[in-house]
């Protein structure tokens, strides 16, 4: 069978990103900033589009009239940029999930169990500027829930976060996937963070946050638990 890569109508073999987009658009998924395309990558794909990305961030910098042959400073800043956006900040985009081993409820827990605050880390999709905070999640488990350790909140907390994000969607991802791996009766996630978009331009207001939840199952339907829930987060720790 053939392994050579795609070729466009010219001759010339595909990008690994028009290979990779290609993949996506035929099995008609999306491919949105904040969303995970692990499923369309194959073997050798991250290393060419590495040196892909590295090209096309060396045009920005010779775009932004910056010598980068004779600046000791910024002559490999173009490959460094690729590689933290597609090994560290934007990694959560490109791997599958970590590994979670599940564990059943064999004690039928069924009180609230509050996990944080975890520090999370993105970048805003509007701008590429940090998103630095921390969140808390709340479960109440029931006798079917599987349970999960307590670091593994935090793995796949920054599996979603490592992706250009908004802060209400983020949080909406994280609620989703955790219901799904640990199915309990009820769960809330409440995040905090600075937001460098406004911090470092814009505006420049350096004290502001955003703090937003997201509730599921019988913390919106339970106010009391909800109450309780909040009450024991301190957001001023």
């Amino acid at each position: 069978m053939d392994k050579s890569p795609p070729h466009t109508p010219d001759g010339k073999a595909l990008k690994a990103s028009a290979r990779i987009r290609s993949r996506i658009e035929q099995a008609h998924k999306r491919y949105y900033a904040n969303d995970n395309i692990a499923a369309f990558i194959e073997p050798g794909d991250m290393e060419a589009l590495l040196d892909e990305v590295a090209g096309k961030m060396e045009g920005v910098l010779e775009s932004l009239v910056i010598d980068t042959r004779n600046d000791h400073n910024t002559r490999d800043t173009a490959r460094r940029v690729a590689k933290m956006y597609l090994n560290e900040v934007f990694r959560g985009r490109y791997v599958t999930p970590p590994s979670v081993t599940e564990f059943p409820n064999a004690e039928y827990l069924n009180e609230l169990m509050i996990v944080g605050p975890i520090t999370v880390r993105s970048a805003c999709s509007h701008h590429f500027c940090p998103i630095m905070g921390r969140m808390w999640v709340g479960v109440l488990p029931n006798e079917h829930s599987n349970l999960i350790g307590l670091s593994k909140f935090a793995r796949l907390a920054e599996w979603i976060m490592s992706r250009p994000q908004i802060q209400e969607e983020a949080i909406a991802q994280v609620a989703d996937l955790l219901m799904s791996k640990v199915a309990p009766d009820g769960l809330a996630v409440v995040m905090e963070a600075d937001h460098f978009c406004m911090h470092w331009r814009g505006v420049k207001d350096t004290g502001a946050k955003m703090i937003n939840s997201v509730m599921r199952g019988s913390f919106l339907k339970n106010p009391s638990l909800r109450r309780e829930f909040l009450a024991l987060v301190n957001l001023k720790e």
